[in-house]
């Protein structure tokens, strides 16, 4: 390990030199008048602590210089091993151990023979020493310590990621049981419903047109109807099995739609302003199904009333408009059912807007705005 190579420079580092420099240069000015040489192996051992994060022995061994070279030229108190002190704790907490034990102890023997060579006694020589072997331990064990906090610190990080990613992986795979029970639930029940619908609409076709008889409109609505919603569950069921969007549900089937809606008995007419161009899935699979929701609101509430449908392109969105010529009356209160809350959950997923109201001269209309800038489109 090289140290938090990852990391720069920060604030704490030059104020951690700053405030190590102002101690020792205070405790060298009170001791004595320190030359500018002095000054000098004060400032550059302290200096370079501020890149103790990114190369911890390099600042070890220079620190440890500056601050012998000092020793050796102004014989100061114990104070001068400061800087050396946290370049020890530093070169540590990186897990340079043998580095920083054999710094401390060249440094405990050079400054041992300094005070014995300017002869302040053996015991107080012996005294100081030992002071400063103690402040060499500290600065290890300490160093030591910090490693482990910080390890402990990221292994509780990454814990605490496991756990958030094995929450979300539990949340997919429930969300995925209850597709797959939505599913054989739409499977078992209305499948079989609408199959029945389908075969009994075939049947009166068939016996229809066997008697000669002209067979009613209605009849083939139907028949049609059924057969589109089987197909439309089909797709819905594949959606809910494999969790991909099932191409061919939006506006490249509006014609189909339409003529669906006319079969019904709906006199419908659409139009369409602006430069025609792709959507993305999400926009094209929403306008189908509110223009589809809206002619079904039509069908069963507006008895089949002459309808309009405009859809305008434009650089930012998609707009759409059904409108009816129904009895609702302007200011009548419309309760939403499933129909208009499935759109307007729909609009609101994508951000849009949508408009539900009666229309201003009767009738019932729907407006829909879909915002789809042109660099959205894949």
């Amino acid at each position: 390990m090289q140290g938090d190579t990852g990391r720069g420079t920060k604030p704490a580092d030059v104020g951690l030199a700053v405030a190590v420099g102002a101690v020792v240069i205070t405790a060298a000015c009170l001791a004595s008048a320190p030359s500018a040489l002095d000054l000098i192996l004060i400032a550059a051992g302290c200096l370079v602590l501020t890149a103790h994060r990114r190369h911890p022995r390099a600042v070890l061994a220079a620190t440890t210089l500056c601050l012998f070279a000092y020793v050796v030229h102004a014989h100061p108190g114990s104070w001068a091993a400061l800087p050396v002190l946290a370049g020890v704790h530093a070169a540590a907490r990186n897990e340079h151990r043998t580095e920083a034990v054999a710094t401390g102890v060249l440094f405990l023997a050079g400054y041992s023979v300094v005070l014995f060579a300017t002869g302040p006694g053996v015991q107080d020589t012996v005294e100081r020493t030992a002071l400063l072997l103690g402040w060499f331990l500290c600065a290890g064990v300490t160093g030591l310590i910090d490693k482990n906090w910080q390890a402990y610190l990221r292994q509780t990080e990454q814990r605490a990621l496991d756990a958030e990613r094995t929450r979300e992986e539990t949340a997919l795979r429930r969300a995925g049981e209850e597709r797959l029970r939505i599913a054989r639930e739409l499977h078992d029940s209305l499948t079989h419903s609408i199959s029945i619908v389908k075969l009994q609409a075939g049947v009166a076709v068939h016996l229809a047109r066997k008697r000669g008889t002209e067979v009613e409109p209605a009849l083939l609505a139907i028949q049609e109807a059924s057969g589109e919603a089987m197909r439309e569950l089909r797709s819905t069921l594949e959606v809910l099995r494999t969790d991909v969007v099932e191409p061919g549900t939006g506006l490249d089937r509006l014609g189909e739609l339409a003529e669906r809606a006319r079969a019904a008995g709906i006199a419908l007419a659409v139009t369409v302003d602006g430069t025609v161009r792709s959507l993305p899935a999400d926009v094209d699979g929403a306008a189908y199904r509110i223009v589809q929701e809206a002619l079904t609101n039509v069908a069963r509430h507006a008895d089949r009333a002459d309808t309009t449908v405009r859809l305008t392109y434009t650089d930012t969105s998609l707009a759409l408009a059904v409108e009816d010529a129904g009895p609702c009356l302007e200011g009548v209160r419309v309760v939403p059912g499933t129909g208009l809350t499935g759109m307007r959950e729909r609009v609101t997923a994508l951000g849009g807007t949508l408009e539900a109201v009666p229309g201003a001269a009767g009738g019932f209309s729907v407006r829909a705005e879909l915002p789809c800038p042109r660099e959205a489109v894949r």
